[in-house]
């Protein structure tokens, strides 16, 4: 008899095994494993009862396909397969947060299940609460991007976290370590707010000067991957971890990028499973926004803030935050520089009634911390009535 979900014998062993049978690949185990749900081989709602299903009754796999040789792989003892059980069951152990979610668990992100070829498994270290809220933007973008880029992409992304989105990104360098480390410069004021997919195995930092920013995104957030310990920053990892990217989240914001680059095949992949695309503009003549005009000519939204992206999204639960006042004002100016409004403000010139509506806060408290900022430099009054910061 197979064990059910009561039982206290872990899936991911049989599902890893799964993932070693020659031939198989995700796209083909998820419709395997969703025929046999649908069969009633497998328990509605059960479906990581699987594997245990196939270890128990072999004829299973070629009632779904399968061939022998496949289904005797199955049984594998090598002790290759011991090798990488043991390697797995010590990278657990090492770490409280650490954890394997497979398909068919509660907790297994429900909309990569949208993607044809979602991963059988996924390695986790950090929240694992995020796997499935609060809803996710995807932020991405060049890795050799502009100085106005890093600062776009941190602050979309930390005014994001703080309006109630996971913001999820690849922890390349450049745009996608900007986004992570804004949304982490709030995380004190939202809790974990950010996801980092991997294309190496969780166990493997790339690029190796993102070593810090790993480690805080374990300790604020969520680092994620599906490849097996070890596995290395091979080429074919990328695209593979870009579908997880944009599967996991309600859309994708483009920062900057080229005219042929791996984001630009993350808008695609998104808009292939049905979810918004977002681009910020840039000059004409800086090659980083000329990927972002193509995405716009394309049917992708131009947008100036938040807001903008805010506006095409389903509403999002408030999260928590720990830092203002019961009423939801704004605390008086204990910092003259005011981080909390000019991540509000962008770079863009906006007038009081804009301001007063992005913030929510009382108008003398805006009019105060307004003059604040502009006596430190860091906004210009624009004619019109309109205010500007200043990078």
């Amino acid at each position: 008899m197979a064990p059910t979900p009561s039982d206290n014998t872990p899936a991911w062993p049989l599902w890893l095994r799964l993932l070693r049978v020659p031939g198989l690949g995700p796209a083909r185990i998820k419709r395997v494993y969703l025929a046999m749900q649908m069969d009633g081989a497998v328990e509605a709602g059960a479906l990581a009862q699987g594997p245990h299903a196939l270890q128990n009754n072999p004829l299973l796999g070629l009632r779904y396909g399968l061939s022998a040789a496949q289904c005797h792989a199955f049984g594998d003892h090598s002790p290759e397969w011991q090798h990488t059980l043991d390697q797995t069951q010590r990278w657990l152990a090492q770490g409280e947060t650490r954890f394997i979610v497979t398909l068919g668990e509660p907790d297994y992100p429900p909309q990569l299940m949208d993607i044809s070829d979602p991963p059988t498994l996924l390695f986790g270290e950090g929240c694992r609460g995020l796997l499935t809220a609060p809803p996710a933007l995807a932020i991405v973008g060049s890795r050799n991007p502009s100085a106005q880029g890093l600062r776009n992409a941190n602050r979309f992304a930390a005014t994001a976290a703080e309006s109630g989105l996971t913001v999820v990104s690849g922890m390349a360098l450049g745009i996608d370590g900007a986004a992570h480390a804004g949304a982490l410069s709030v995380a004190a004021q939202t809790g974990p707010n950010t996801m980092a997919v991997l294309g190496t195995g969780i166990d493997v930092v790339y690029p190796r000067q993102h070593q810090q920013l790993a480690g805080d995104i374990a300790q604020q957030g969520l680092l994620l991957s599906e490849f097996v310990l070890g596995a290395g920053p091979q080429r074919m990892h990328f695209p593979r971890r870009n579908r997880l990217i944009a599967g996991l989240a309600l859309g994708t914001l483009i920062v900057e990028a080229a005219p042929a680059s791996g984001s630009l095949i993350t808008a695609q992949m998104a808009v292939d499973m049905g979810r918004e695309v977002f681009a910020i503009p840039g000059s004409i003549h800086v090659t980083q926004s000329k990927g972002c005009h193509l995405l716009i000519k394309q049917g992708a939204k131009l947008v100036e803030s938040v807001a903008d992206i805010l506006d095409d999204l389903p509403p999002l639960p408030p999260r928590p935050n720990r830092t203002s006042r019961p009423n939801g004002t704004a605390e008086a100016a204990d910092d003259v520089l005011h981080p909390g409004l000019c991540q509000h403000m962008g770079f863009d010139p906006l007038s009081l009634d804009d301001l007063l509506s992005r913030t929510q806060w009382d108008v003398a408290s805006l009019q105060v911390a307004l003059f604040e900022l502009e006596l430190a430099g860091r906004v210009a009054r624009m004619p019109g009535g309109l205010f500007q910061q200043l990078a």
